[in-house]
């Protein structure tokens, strides 16, 4: 036994680095309503975050089975898009218009309709992420109760990160988009991009959807993932934000969303 000669303390093993591993957090939204995929997705073998939106039939049951199998949840919160067809919002939806105490009674209910929940991302909102007023009272919101949020970036102009960081929050958000266009040979495509990305920058966060196509994005994402083990691995979107920014919520509020 004895203390390790310079030699042994010096072996190559020891030289070389080791490998950092690279990490995907895949988010799939629109959970809530019984959608295409629904059941495909929860069935997933990879660690999925699971976006729910709130106050639609199956919001608590699709949260309760995602938490029963290891995945993350998160708020799928409906904000107001610069365009688009407001019927797709979903109930409990921020608009423009709203007070400040509407906006906050729309997040607070939100949040205690998802159970589990452990983060926030928008549903639309391209007008909302731009938004400094409106999303300023979100965060702060989120923060008082435990939960990040993640922008979905469907604004490429939103302010969410930069408030974020302003409120010692972590400034998450996605990097691709797996199904904007609904064909297999594109989310293949896409889901290799996510790869490419995760490898290059040691992390990636896209988003995919269930949904009338949700069915195909799910078939591509199992294939996909199988063919990608041993090069990546799937985590929850609440390991990046811990191993990141190394976030460790101290709620001011109570929740019932646990």
């Amino acid at each position: 036994m004895g203390i390790p000669s310079g030699e042994e303390q010096n072996s190559p093993s020891q030289q070389n680095p080791v490998k950092k591993e690279k990490r995907i957090a895949v988010i799939i939204d629109d959970f809530g309503n019984g959608q295409g995929g629904t059941e495909e997705m929860l069935s997933m073998p990879i660690k999925l975050t699971v976006a729910i939106m709130p106050f639609l039939p199956t919001t608590r049951s699709d949260a309760e089975l995602a938490h029963k199998k290891g995945y993350d949840v998160i708020v799928h919160m409906p904000m107001e898009p610069k365009q688009g067809n407001p019927k797709w919002l979903g109930p409990g939806a921020i608009t423009a218009n709203m007070s400040d105490d509407e906006v906050r009674r729309k997040v607070e209910d939100a949040i205690d309709n998802v159970p589990y929940a452990i983060g926030m991302n928008n549903h639309m909102g391209s007008k909302i992420t731009g938004d400094e007023r409106i999303m300023s009272i979100v965060l702060k919101v989120c923060r008082e109760r435990g939960l990040f949020f993640v922008d979905s970036k469907t604004n490429y102009h939103s302010i969410v990160g930069k408030l974020a960081v302003n409120m010692g929050m972590p400034p998450v958000a996605n990097h691709i988009f797996l199904d904007d266009f609904h064909t297999a040979s594109h989310i293949s495509k896409q889901m290799k991009a996510v790869e490419d990305f995760a490898k290059e920058h040691d992390n990636c966060v896209t988003i995919g959807h269930v949904g009338t196509q949700g069915k195909k994005t799910a078939e591509v994402l199992r294939s996909s993932a199988a063919s990608m083990q041993g090069r990546v691995t799937f985590v929850g979107i609440s390991d990046l934000v811990r191993d990141i920014w190394g976030w460790q919520p101290s709620p001011i509020l109570p929740s019932n969303n646990n």
